[in-house]
């Protein structure tokens, strides 16, 4: 099997003035051309679910309310999986260029978690226009802007 090498390229830091990611000074060149993107993917890994035990995970109870009762780790967006990454849609608020620093308005990463890739939204790329989902999750938001006004704790088994 193959072994792959993945290396952080910044961290996730949330403070009192917002949230934003740093990138290490290597890679602040790779923000050319990012200006004027309203929103970014951001990979990033779940470093605190990163063990044995949470990369056996295959099916866990739903965490979800009115779903199946056991669901494939595939079909959820737990932390806990094979391999700990995790993919989120972020507003981008500003980039400065100098320091290698970019504020978001939202992620759902923990402050000091490693950032692995950003890539610029791209509705021809990235925008279903019509997806499809099961039942148990169709009165959920249908975009990133309906969802912060959303009451997540609904939905949730926890």
């Amino acid at each position: 099997m193959n072994q792959f090498t993945v290396k952080p390229i910044g961290t996730v830091n949330i403070n009192e003035e917002g949230m934003f990611i740093r990138l290490e000074p290597a890679y602040i060149p790779a923000l050319r051309g990012l200006e004027g993107f309203s929103h970014i993917s951001l990979l990033f890994w779940f470093d605190g679910c990163d063990t044995t035990e949470a990369r056996s995970v295959l099916e866990a109870p739903s965490p979800y309310k009115g779903s199946p009762e056991v669901m494939g780790i595939f079909a959820t967006r737990s932390p806990a999986r094979p391999n700990p990454i995790a993919l989120g849609t972020a507003q981008v608020i500003r980039i400065d260029h100098a320091s290698g620093v970019i504020q978001i308005a939202y992620t759902d990463a923990a402050d000091q978690t490693p950032v692995l890739d950003i890539k610029p939204y791209t509705p021809s790329l990235d925008r279903v226009e019509n997806p499809a989902v099961p039942d148990w999750c169709s009165h959920w938001p249908k975009s990133l802007e309906e969802s912060g006004g959303f009451d997540w704790e609904s939905v949730f088994n926890f």
